[in-house]
C-alpha cells in the first residue's frame, strides 16, 4: 500500500521517475560519439585527454551522491533535485561556449554534481510514496525504462551532432533537464512533509560513515563495488576509442552499442530469477570468476594475432559480456551493503555510492589514459579489476563464516 496517497497515476509517476533516473546514462552514452571530434578541436596533441569528459562528470556525481540523500532528508525532495537540475544546467551551458578542455571538464564536473540529485532523490520519492513489494513493483517498472536509455542514448548523440555539433549534446542536455525538471515541478507534489524531515547534522553523518566502515561484511562490499564500478567505467571510456581507432567502427558504433546494451539489460531479469534461489553472493562471485576468465581469453585472443574481423566480434561477445555482468554484481553489492544497515539506510546509500563511484572513477582513468591502438589495455584492466573484486567475495565469504 503507499505511504502517502500518490498524487499522479501509476504510469505517469513511473515515466517521470524513470526520466530522472536517465539523466545519468544520457549525459554518459550520448556523450561517446561525440568524443573523437571534441579530442580533434580541443586536444589534438593528446587525444586521449577527452576521455576524461565522461569521468569528470562520473566524479562530480559520486561527490555529490555523498550530499544529497541527506540534503534531500531535510530541505525536502524537490528542492534538492530542482536545485541539482539548476546546476546541471550551469554546467551544459559552460560546456556549450568553452573554448578549451579544461573548462569543458570542469563544466562536466558541475553538471555530475547536479545529476546527483535526481539519482540519489528520485529513488528517495519512490520509497516515500510506495512501499513494500508495491515499491518494489514500481522500480522495475522504473527500470525498465531506463534500460533503453543506454540502448539508444549514442544513436541521440550521433543525430544531434550531425544537425548541430558536438555543441548540440550540451543544448540536448539543457532541453532534457528543463523538461525533467518542469514535469517534475509541476506534477509531481512534495513526497517528504514537514513534520518528517530530519535536521542536518555533520556529527551524525560523521558517526553513520564510522559505523559502516566498522562492519566488516560492509566495507567489502563497498570495495567490491568500486572495483566493479572501475571496470564498467573502464569500458565507458575505451569502447567508442576501440570501435574508432581499432577496428574503424565508429560509423556503426551507436547501432552496435545499442545491440550490446539490450542484450545486457537481460541482465536484470536473469538476476531476479536466480538471486531467490542462489543469493546474492553466489551470484556476484560467481559474475565475477566468469568475468576473470573473459578477460583472459580476450587479451590472449588479441596477443594471439587473430584477423581483425574475427577480433571484432570477439571484442562485441566480450564487451557486451562485461555489461551483462555488472548487471548480475552492482545490485546485488548494494544490497549487501544495505542488509546490515537499515536503521540508517538513506546515509548508508550515498555514502556507498558515493564512495564507490568516486574511487571508481578514479581507478578508471589511468586504463584509459594508456590507450594507444589496440583493446589490451581495457582487456587487461578489466581482467584485473575482476581478479581483485573475485578474492573480496572469496575473503568476505571467509570473515562471515568466522563471525557467524
Amino acid at each position: 500500500m503507499p505511504k502517502t496517497r500518490p498524487a499522479l497515476s501509476r504510469v505517469e509517476f513511473i515515466a517521470l521517475m524513470a526520466m530522472l533516473f536517465a539523466t545519468i546514462a544520457f549525459s554518459i552514452d550520448s556523450m561517446l560519439p561525440a568524443l573523437p571530434e571534441i579530442a580533434q578541436e580541443l586536444s589534438p596533441d593528446d587525444i586521449n585527454r577527452a576521455q576524461l569528459i565522461l569521468t569528470s562528470f562520473v566524479l562530480g556525481m559520486g561527490i555529490g551522491t555523498f550530499f544529497t540523500g541527506p540534503l534531500s532528508d531535510t530541505f525536502g525532495r524537490k528542492p534538492i533535485i530542482l536545485g541539482g537540475a539548476a546546476l546541471y544546467i550551469v554546467g551544459a551551458i559552460l560546456a556549450y561556449f568553452a573554448q578549451g578542455l579544461e573548462l569543458v571538464l570542469f563544466a562536466r564536473f558541475l553538471g555530475g554534481l547536479g545529476a546527483a540529485g535526481p539519482r540519489v532523490v528520485g529513488l528517495a520519492i519512490v520509497r516515500d510514496v510506495y512501499a513494500g513489494r508495491e515499491m518494489a513493483r514500481i522500480m522495475s517498472f522504473v527500470m525498465m525504462v531506463f534500460t533503453l536509455v543506454p540502448a539508444v542514448a549514442p544513436l541521440m548523440g550521433s543525430v544531434i551532432i550531425a544537425m548541430a555539433g558536438w555543441r548540440g549534446i550540451f543544448l540536448a542536455f539543457i532541453l532534457f533537464a528543463l523538461c525533467a525538471a518542469g514535469w517534475l515541478a509541476m506534477r509531481q507534489p512534495e513526497s517528504l512533509p514537514r513534520e518528517n524531515r530530519r535536521p542536518l547534522r555533520w556529527s551524525i553523518m560523521w558517526a553513520a560513515v564510522k559505523e559502516m566502515f566498522a562492519h566488516p561484511t560492509v566495507r567489502l562490499s563497498i570495495l567490491a563495488q568500486t572495483l566493479c564500478f572501475s571496470l564498467l567505467f573502464m569500458s565507458i571510456t575505451l569502447i567508442q576509442p576501440i570501435f574508432d581507432v581499432t577496428f574503424d567502427e565508429s560509423v556503426n558504433f551507436p547501432y552496435w552499442f545499442a545491440g550490446m546494451a539490450l542484450v545486457a539489460g537481460s541482465a536484470s531479469l536473469l538476476n531476479a530469477a536466480l538471486v531467490m534461489r542462489l543469493g546474492m553472493r553466489k551470484l556476484a562471485t560467481t559474475a565475477l570468476a566468469a568475468q576473470v576468465v573473459l578477460s583472459s581469453l580476450m587479451t590472449l585472443a588479441w596477443v594471439s594475432g587473430l584477423p581483425q574481423g574475427i577480433m571484432f566480434f570477439v571484442f562485441l561477445f566480450w564487451m557486451t559480456s562485461v555489461f551483462f555482468q555488472t548487471g548480475l554484481t552492482l545490485g546485488n553489492l548494494n544490497a549487501i551493503t544495505m542488509e546490515p544497515m537499515g536503521h540508517i539506510a538513506g546515509m548508508a546509500a550515498s555514502v556507498s555510492g558515493a564512495v564507490a563511484t568516486v574511487f571508481g572513477a578514479a581507478l578508471a582513468i589511468p586504463v584509459g589514459l594508456s590507450f594507444t591502438d589496440t583493446p589490451l589495455p581495457l582487456s587487461i584492466g578489466i581482467g584485473l579489476s575482476s581478479l581483485a573484486a573475485f578474492l573480496v567475495m572469496l575473503h568476505m565469504r571467509r570473515v562471515e563464516q568466522l563471525t557467524g
